[in-house]
């Protein structure tokens, strides 16, 4: 902590409260009020915490990498010469040499991925003074912008579910706490959310305004420039969303079902193609998917993570990609439901440990209600849309990461679609409920 951030601090928090509680009474209504500045406090004080997390536990780490070393120079740079503060900001830095007695001191400016992080803390940082703990409070705005409209999403479809989807959408601790800060978790969250509000209000509410489809460009350009491995499981999840909405407005149900095995099909072939294009000439293409996932394994297992104390492992047969669909039920295991709490062995996985059991415990109480009463909901487009991410999304981070500390800021992403499934999932299950599924299904 610094004197700026003393000084700035308090004032970005009044600027922040102040704008909540007068948008307040335009953006929710009676049932959804409540939520509002709490789902905002807990990203503030999530991402101050993350500060301090990182500071006193880690001794740095990425988030002072994005700001301390990264925005903070851009800035001194913006201070001394505005026009290089504005090409740091807006243009290539790589072989610009102009610029290099800045990008020479910046830990993340060959990386493309966590620049772009840079790039957006460094234009908060011109209005907080470069203040880590005014940033860091911006980027958590940006986070609970995200989330809000992932839970407005499906609330217009399901008020009466609301407290569940409130807790699944905006008030996982985990989901708070690492994506609400100076980091990549946070943007990408926040365009996950954004683009699934898009296509909603496009595709299912039928306003097809330009601004809507403004946001969905530029949420999935965000995702794009920062981790392309989740759009490489988001596209697979709103084709199968879109595909479902289009089958279930045809009302003849021969013709549906006349139409179900060509458009599947297409669908897979779309989605094929889709993946590949996304991670094409890149370290997420398929093929170099499976290098990366078998190289990572090893690393982990034998040579940096094998005193760690917080790695794991998936047992894959042979490292194609058949070998790594056929573990694909460990890691998706391991993603949702570990660490164990006989796995802890630090605070923090005491904390990822903890929530894991709740949705495990949650989990298996939906399935004890047995499938037929569960059948009728696996056909709601919203319920399949939320499990076809948050499984495939699951699958790649336990296949590929082998470190729980890890692997608990990646699965951020998959948990409030897992637990929306399942808040759905719940509210269908009630007798007096199953025929909102069935009605869904035949409109």
């Amino acid at each position: 902590m610094e004197l700026r951030d003393f000084v700035s601090t308090p004032i970005i928090l009044v600027i922040v409260y102040v704008a909540a509680f007068l948008l307040r009474p335009y953006i929710t209504d009676q049932i959804t009020r409540p939520y509002f500045i709490p789902a905002l406090t807990v990203r503030v004080f999530g991402a101050l915490a993350l500060g301090i997390v990182y500071q006193f536990y880690y001794d740095g780490g990425d988030t002072y990498n994005y700001h301390t070393g990264g925005s903070r120079i851009i800035w001194e740079a913006f201070m001394k010469d505005p026009l290089a503060g504005m090409q740091l900001i807006f243009q290539p830095v790589t072989n610009n040499q102009n610029l290099y007695e800045y990008t020479s001191r910046i830990y993340f400016a060959r990386d493309p991925n966590s620049y772009f992080v840079i790039r957006i803390a460094a234009l908060f940082d011109i209005f907080t003074f470069s203040s880590y703990s005014g940033t860091a409070i911006l980027f958590s705005v940006v986070g609970f912008v995200g989330a809000w409209l992932f839970f407005i999403t499906f609330y217009r479809q399901f008020s009466e579910a609301h407290r569940g989807l409130a807790f699944a959408t905006l008030f996982i601790p985990s989901v708070f706490f690492w994506g609400s800060g100076v980091m990549k978790d946070t943007i990408v969250l926040a365009g996950v959310g954004v683009a699934t509000f898009s296509i909603y209000k496009i595709f299912i509410e039928k306003q097809r305004q330009v601004f809507y489809t403004f946001l969905l460009i530029v949420s999935l350009f965000l995702i794009y420039s920062i981790r392309i491995f989740v759009l490489q499981a988001f596209v697979p999840a709103i084709l199968v969303w879109l595909f479902l909405i289009r089958i279930q407005s045809i009302r003849m149900m021969l013709v549906r079902i006349l139409m179900v095995p060509f458009v599947a099909v297409a669908l897979g072939v779309s989605v094929y193609y889709s993946v590949q294009q996304l991670g094409q000439s890149s370290k997420y293409s398929l093929d170099n998917i499976v290098k990366t996932a078998a190289v990572t394994a090893y690393d982990i297992g034998y040579f940096t993570g094998r005193n760690a104390g917080s790695g794991y492992s998936v047992e894959v047969t042979e490292w194609t990609p058949l070998g790594m669909l056929q573990a694909a039920p460990a890691a998706i295991n391991v993603s949702l439901f570990r660490p164990y709490l006989w796995e802890v062995r630090n605070p923090l996985m005491l904390i990822s440990a903890l929530e894991s059991t709740f949705i495990l415990v949650f989990t298996i109480i939906i399935l004890l209600r047995g499938f037929g009463r569960l059948s009728s909901a696996l056909t709601s487009y919203n319920v399949v849309f939320c499990l076809v991410f948050a499984l495939i999304f699951s699958f790649a981070a336990g296949i590929s990461t082998f470190n729980f500390g890890t692997l608990t800021r990646y699965r951020i992403v998959a948990l409030p679609f897992y637990v929306v499934a399942l808040v759905l999932l719940e509210y269908y299950s009630s007798s007096k409920r199953r025929n909102r599924a069935v009605l869904e299904a035949t409109e």
